[in-house]
């Protein structure tokens, strides 16, 4: 079965953009997503319009897709890659692949991590990311 979603996301400002902490403005995402897993497989992905109209800044798309692995009872893999608009007047497209994943300390902790570099454009818009972080569930 393929199950599709819809997360409509409002981002309001808390930094302060002139120091490069936020956008600085309201930003809204209107995405469709869609799912299917497959035994220890699961494929997602989609796309969406965000509305960005800051001072030099214009909306755009994003649309990415991801394939992960089960690996073991507490490790997730996979890899994604991602397309987006140019998001400010002078800005340029992007492509950009991520591998990473997820491993499962207990059922309510999770560590989270990726790594990716931009294959469109990378030296202005995506050389290297990379995200560590701690999930907390109920």
């Amino acid at each position: 079965m393929v199950s599709s979603t819809t997360f409509p996301l409002l981002e309001i400002p808390t930094g302060d953009g002139g120091r490069g902490l936020e956008a600085g403005h309201v930003i809204a995402f209107f995405p469709i997503w869609v799912q299917k897993s497959f035994g220890k497989w699961t494929t997602y992905g989609g796309g969406g319009y965000w509305i960005n109209h800051g001072n030099g800044d214009r909306d755009f798309w994003f649309v990415g897709w991801l394939l992960q692995r089960q690996i073991t009872d507490k490790l997730t893999l996979g890899g994604e890659i991602f397309y987006q608009t140019a998001d400010a007047v002078d800005g340029k497209d992007s492509t950009a692949f991520n591998v990473g994943g997820f491993y499962d300390i207990t059922a309510h902790n999770h560590i989270l991590f990726s790594g990716g570099t931009g294959l469109q454009n990378a030296s202005e818009t995506d050389q290297f990311s990379w995200y560590l972080g701690y999930q907390f569930t109920y």
